[in-house]
């Protein structure tokens, strides 16, 4: 494994993704939306300061849930359309570590995306409420990252079964509003219905990844205190193992893909 390769591959996608207009875009249409809410004279209302906060972390969300998986999704189909990555393997540089540096890339640029938007989210949030609990801040956020690792690597999994990367994108799209949106619940449709179905939903249910776990916008929307440090570790090791399954996969489907 070629550390430095992974590592100059991870500056090059960070580099391109602030290159591209759409953080830009997505991060002045939440600024804002979210300004706007801010200059509302009733923004001191406790419930409708929860409420407003709501609806900017749910932009937040959607924001840099789409810049993932757009950004994971286009990184090795344009570089085997551009034919750049025939020469990039040329070099002492494995098909491995390609799947790893682009992933390490996508990771960053999303963390720093993340930064961006809640501290600019957090001194608005600030300003017109008194009860900031920083810790509870910097475990969404943290949670927040690690969920979109998992949809990271999922994209850069399906951009290597997918042709067209708007199609890879839209499925991993739809399957992240479907675990976000009716994951949580199948199982008790599970136990509406008859054998086998109810077979099929449980085993749906247990082996996709409860992306629900990482939600922890309750913390900042209700100014509750952090919670406990164990229950965050033990879901950052949910992550990993989601991550590293669909890193897995992506690199023995680019080890078999024929390049020329």
């Amino acid at each position: 494994m070629n550390f430095s390769a992974i590592w100059a591959m991870a500056t090059l996608v960070v580099r391109e993704l602030y290159r591209r207009k759409d953080f830009y875009v997505l991060f002045i249409l939440t600024a804002v939306i979210t300004l706007s809410f801010g200059a509302v004279n009733f923004f001191n209302e406790g419930g409708i300061v929860r409420y407003l906060k709501e609806i900017c972390l749910a932009l937040i969300w959607l924001s840099s849930i789409a810049i993932a998986v757009m950004t994971a999704a286009r990184q090795i189909p344009d570089e085997i359309e551009r034919k750049t990555v025939l020469p990039l393997l040329a070099k002492p540089v494995t098909r491995t570590d390609v799947v790893l540096g682009k992933y390490l890339g996508c990771l960053l640029a999303c963390g720093i995306t993340l930064l961006v938007f809640y501290v600019f989210f957090a001194a608005v949030s600030a300003s017109k409420d008194s009860t900031f609990q920083l810790v509870s801040w910097f475990q969404a956020l943290l949670m927040h990252w690690a969920m979109l690792s998992i949809l990271i690597a999922m994209a850069l999994a399906g951009s290597l079964v997918f042709a067209a990367v708007s199609s890879n994108a839209t499925i991993v799209l739809l399957a992240t509003g479907f675990i976000l949106g009716i994951l949580r619940h199948l199982n008790k449709v599970a136990l509406m219905q008859p054998e086998p179905m109810q077979t099929i939903l449980y085993t749906t249910y247990f082996c996709l990844p409860h992306l629900e776990f990482f939600d922890l916008r309750d913390l900042i929307v209700h100014s509750h205190p952090a919670v406990g440090w164990w229950p965050i570790l033990l879901a950052l090791f949910y992550a990993d193992c989601f991550t590293a399954f669909f890193l897995v996969i992506a690199c023995v489907l680019f080890k078999r893909k024929a390049i020329g």
